[in-house]
């Protein structure tokens, strides 16, 4: 458990515990994944995803996507792979990670179209959820 998760803890307070232990076990595979990568302001790279994660939270949306917003830039950026989140994670978060429901073994559309599919899902899980 780290300082910058325990800063995300508050606002995961309406999720039970069991689930706020995988969305804390997205933040530990993401800071590791991300470990020595820095942003330009030079804050560690995973104060992004967790950014990303409290901002989601604020919303009161699932686990999966709070899971996803902590790994979206993993696979992208890192050596992990989609098969390994899929593993770890289930499918639905690898699938949210990755953009798109086509499988894995297609190439991944280019990251503004991703990102556009990340955000399309999150609202419509939104929706869904609070709506």
């Amino acid at each position: 458990m780290t300082h910058e998760f325990e800063s995300l803890r508050p606002d995961l307070a309406y999720l039970p515990a069991d689930e706020v232990g995988t969305i804390e076990d997205a933040y530990e595979f993401s800071r590791r994944a991300h470990e020595g990568q820095f942003r330009k302001s030079g804050e560690p790279y995973i104060s992004h995803p967790l950014a990303v994660a409290g901002i989601l939270a604020g919303w009161h949306l699932d686990a999966q996507t709070l899971c996803a917003a902590l790994l979206h830039d993993v696979v992208e950026d890192t050596p992990a792979t989609a098969s390994e989140i899929e593993a770890r994670f289930g499918k639905p978060v690898a699938l949210l990670v990755e953009g798109s429901p086509s499988s894995t073994s297609s190439p991944s559309p280019p990251s503004s179209t991703r990102r556009r599919r990340i955000s399309a899902r999150c609202c419509w899980r939104w929706r869904r959820t609070c709506g």
